[in-house]
């Protein structure tokens, strides 16, 4: 696809990224909201990246780097764009960033319900670790 442009967001984008992933992310966050996405983009600039392709938003992932662990979250590709390589595309895209801040591993958050995802993300390489359990406490109402 080389008309595919992967680019990090900017402030401005934000409106529209959130917008975006009411069509094509599955399942909401509790830091899904204006603010939440303004922090990651203000602490991190980098972590969110866009696919865009004539100027549409068509994909997204978050590629956060604490230091320590590699983190993906977001991977989304519009329904109508999916299976055309935008998804590996912005998994590159993440996996070089995380290689050159030193990460070691990527590890991403995948519903257990959504099948669909667990191909996508077996086929870039990725497998569960069934020995994990994620444990959440919500800082906030």
């Amino acid at each position: 696809m080389t008309d595919l442009r992967i680019r990090a967001a900017t402030p401005g984008d934000l409106d529209t990224v959130l917008a975006f992933w009411k069509t094509a992310a599955e399942g909401t966050s509790i830091s899904d909201d204006r603010d939440g996405v303004e922090r990651l983009v203000d602490r991190d600039p980098e972590a969110l990246i866009l696919a865009e392709l004539d100027g549409e938003l068509v994909g997204t992932v978050i590629a956060g780097f604490d230091g320590w662990r590699c983190h993906l979250y977001r991977l989304a590709v519009h329904p109508q764009r999916r299976r055309r390589g935008i998804g590996s595309s912005l998994l590159a895209a993440a996996e070089q960033r995380f290689v050159r801040l030193g990460g070691r591993r990527g590890d991403a958050m995948v519903l257990q319900r959504n099948e669909t995802a667990h191909h996508a993300w077996r086929a870039a390489g990725y497998s569960p670790e069934e020995h994990w359990r994620r444990w959440v406490k919500h800082l906030t109402d």
